[in-house]
């Protein structure tokens, strides 16, 4: 029986036993974080693919981390969530072997790509498992009163893999080579493993349970609303560095970093509310946060104030998630957690897909600063969703 169904955690309690859940996320996501940056080069330059096989290939391990998400809920339900990890963890220990074999067959271009394909796609398989399975099981050890607060840690675990695994990957590639970084990101996951042995399993509960499409058809205005704000996201990744390249200036990394860096520290500040003022009340503050931060990017004249709306969307996208996610899972029954989180996540993956098509097509029209103006529409829309629900008056 875990602790919080004996007596309530106290928050330094519950932020304890976070900490080794962030930690396995934080393993596991630098097989995701590590080949960011030099996979693009791989394919391009080693390979001799061209632009459009690069997106594809980057392209491939989101499209089967949303397929996955329906059967990654049913498993993390049905069979305990920490199998669920487990699972995950050694798929993407595969995935980068996978990315070893494509650089012994690099002398066939096409049957390595394939390989990485191959690769891409276990990929997103694993991360699916992952990421789900850690917030069932972390939100069961913790109870619902710290839900938020679960959310918030692996938040943070996963922008901290993916901003320090980019350039560590980078540079483990030109000292070593590519082959050193698919060994690195086939031992990290293993590790991992390791780790979660001593934690708690929850076992599965025993009531009766709903069906996926209609645990969607229960907390869709809250997974739509995340999609919508993650189109401004989005739209920063893909567009900031050419947007910064129009205006002449430089710098743009270090925009990404004030993203990144306003995103874990408004986490590690304030990730606590959406458990104490409910989910609902943050989102109507975070949200108009983003479009603000969007709106200045949109509008920026100088460098120094596309820095700023950078950092302002950073730190309103952070508590956005927890603070929806808050809400998703109370309209839940316990026995449809991962179900609920699978879902409730996989809104993340279409908001990303729209993205880049939605971006791509209006930065033809008017430029690229419109990018950062669609984003901001399209929290706008979010905002209105938001409105519309019932305020929840008593934290959970």
């Amino acid at each position: 029986m875990n602790r919080q169904a004996i007596a309530p955690l106290s928050r330094r309690e519950a932020t304890c036993c976070l900490l080794p859940f962030a930690m396995i996320v934080l393993l596991g996501y630098l097989t995701v974080g590590l080949p960011l940056a030099i996979l693009p080069v791989y394919v391009h330059d080693y390979l001799g693919f061209g632009p459009m096989i690069v997106g594809w290939v980057m392209a491939s391990q989101s499209i089967a981390t949303l397929l996955t998400r329906q059967f990654s809920g049913f498993m993390a339900d049905t069979r305990g969530s920490r199998l669920a990890v487990f699972n995950g963890m050694l798929l993407c220990s595969l995935s980068a072997l996978l990315y070893a074999v494509s650089l012994w067959n690099h002398g066939l271009p096409k049957i390595a790509l394939l390989l990485l394909f191959a690769g891409r796609a276990v990929l997103g398989f694993g991360e699916s498992l992952l990421i789900t399975g850690v917030l069932s099981w972390s939100i069961g050890q913790v109870g619902m009163r710290y839900a938020g607060r679960a959310m918030v840690w692996v938040g943070i675990s996963m922008f901290s893999a993916i901003g320090g695994g980019a350039p560590l990957g980078s540079i483990l590639l030109k000292q070593s080579g590519f082959g050193t970084v698919a060994l690195v990101t086939a031992i990290l996951p293993l590790l991992a493993c390791v780790l979660m042995q001593k934690i708690e399993p929850i076992p599965p509960h025993n009531g009766r349970k709903i069906g996926f499409f209609k645990v969607v058809g229960l907390i869709w205005p809250y997974g739509v609303s995340l999609a919508l704000n993650t189109i401004g996201f989005g739209a920063l990744f893909a567009f900031l560095g050419l947007d910064y390249a129009t205006h002449h200036w430089t710098g743009a990394s270090f925009g990404l970093t004030a993203f990144g860096a306003a995103y874990v520290i408004a986490r590690l500040t304030f990730g606590g509310l959406p458990d104490r003022l409910g989910g609902q009340r943050v989102a109507r503050v975070t949200i108009p946060l983003q479009i603000a931060g969007l709106v200045i990017l949109w509008l920026a004249p100088l460098q120094w104030v596309a820095f700023a709306g950078c950092a302002i969307l950073g730190a309103g996208y952070s508590l956005t998630f927890p603070a929806l996610g808050v809400e998703t899972i109370r309209h839940v029954p316990p026995q449809n957690r991962g179900a609920a989180m699978g879902a409730y996540v996989a809104f993340v993956d279409i908001g990303l897909g729209l993205a880049g098509p939605l971006s791509g097509m209006v930065v033809s029209q008017f430029g690229y600063p419109s990018a950062f103006l669609l984003g901001a529409c399209a929290s706008i829309v979010a905002f209105a969703f938001v409105l519309n629900l019932p305020c929840v008056k008593e934290p959970i």
